[in-house]
C-alpha cells in the first residue's frame, strides 16, 4: 500500500510547505503539489494522480478543501477511486474509506448529498404549484417578450451549465483528445474513449467535436485538435491506437489489449476480427521503435 499525497494551494502567492510536512509525517512517499482553484474540477496534476493510482494505494490530503470544493465533486473523485481499489483519506477531517468508521462517515456524506437533492426538487415543485395557484405563467418574461438581453443572460447560462457538465467529466475524454487529435480521425478517438469507459454514456463523434470546441474556445485545448486528421496508412493508424492503449494503462498484458481491440471492433491488419498476443506484441515493438511508447517490459498473460 502506498500512500501518495495532494497539496493544493489557489495561486502562485501561496505555497504548500505547511501540508507537505503534514503529508510527510504522515507517511506519504510520493506528494504532488498543484496551484490551481478549488472550484475548477479539471486540474492536470490531480487527474494525472488519479488516473495513476493502483489497487491499495490512499490519495492524502491535508483537509477535504483541497481536493474539492464540493460534496458531489468529493464523492464522485471517492467512487473513482474506489473503482480502482484505491482509497481516500483526509488527515484533518474523519473521512478514510480504509477504515469502517471512515466508510460509515462516507455512507452518511452520501446520504446527506442524496436528501439535499430531494429537499432542492421538492421546494422547487412547491413553488411552482404556489405560483399556478395565484394565476402566475411561469416561464421568464424577458424571453415572452424576446427582450434581447434576456435572452442573451439564457443563452450564457446555458452555455455555463454545458461547460460544466463537460468539465465534470474530463477525466473520460479530455485525456484521449489530447493524446490522439489529430493524428487520428474523430471516429477512431471516440471507439478509444468508450472502450476506456464502457459503463459511462457512449461518446459520438458530432458530441466529442462540439466538447472540443467549447474547451478549445475557452483556451483549455489546443486548436489544433479542431484540425482534419492528417491521411495514414492502416498500419500507422493502429500503431497509434495500440500505443494509446498500452500508455493509458501500463500494466495492461498483451492479452487484455486483444481483448479492447476486439470490444472496439478493430480488424488486424490482415482484415480478422480476432487479435492474436503476437500480433500485439508486434505492433507494440514497432510502436517503441518509432517512439510512440517509453522501452517498457511487456506482461504476456
Amino acid at each position: 500500500m502506498s500512500l501518495i499525497g495532494y497539496a493544493r494551494v489557489s495561486t502562485d502567492l501561496q505555497d504548500t510547505p505547511a501540508q507537505r510536512r503534514e503529508l510527510k509525517a504522515a507517511g506519504c512517499t510520493e506528494i504532488h503539489e498543484e496551484f490551481a482553484s478549488g472550484a475548477m474540477r479539471v486540474r492536470p496534476v490531480l487527474a494525472r494522480v488519479l488516473s495513476g493510482m493502483s489497487r491499495g494505494d490512499v490519495l492524502v490530503v491535508v483537509r477535504i478543501d483541497r481536493l474539492a470544493r464540493s460534496l458531489s465533486h468529493l464523492l464522485e473523485i471517492i467512487e473513482g477511486l474506489e473503482a480502482r481499489g484505491a482509497h481516500f483519506r483526509s488527515l484533518g477531517d474523519p473521512i478514510d474509506t480504509t477504515s469502517p468508521q471512515g466508510k460509515f462517515t462516507l455512507q452518511i456524506l452520501g446520504a446527506t448529498a442524496e436528501f439535499e437533492r430531494a429537499l432542492t426538487r421538492e421546494r422547487t415543485m412547491a413553488g411552482l404549484a404556489s405560483a399556478r395557484e395565484k394565476g402566475r405563467v411561469g416561464g421568464n418574461p424577458g424571453l415572452r417578450d424576446r427582450d434581447p438581453e434576456a435572452i442573451a443572460k439564457v443563452r450564457r447560462a446555458r452555455d455555463r451549465s454545458y461547460f460544466d457538465k463537460l468539465n465534470g467529466d474530463a477525466q473520460h475524454w479530455l485525456p484521449a483528445v489530447r493524446q490522439f487529435r489529430p493524428r487520428l480521425p474523430w471516429e477512431d478517438v471516440v471507439r478509444i474513449i468508450n472502450s476506456r469507459h464502457p459503463d459511462a454514456k457512449p461518446w459520438t463523434v458530432e458530441r466529442l467535436r462540439r466538447a472540443s470546441a467549447r474547451f478549445v474556445k475557452d483556451g483549455l485545448l489546443d486548436r489544433a485538435v479542431l484540425d482534419r486528421a492528417s491521411p495514414a496508412q492502416k498500419d500507422d493508424r493502429i500503431l497509434v491506437i495500440v500505443a494509446g492503449i498500452k500508455s493509458s494503462a501500463p500494466e495492461i498484458t498483451l492479452k487484455q489489449i486483444a481483448a479492447r481491440l476486439e470490444a472496439m471492433r478493430e480488424p488486424t491488419p490482415r482484415g480478422r476480427p480476432k487479435w492474436a498476443t503476437s500480433s500485439v506484441a508486434h505492433l507494440l515493438e514497432r510502436a517503441r521503435q518509432m517512439g510512440l511508447l517509453k522501452n517498457d517490459p511487456v506482461q504476456r498473460k
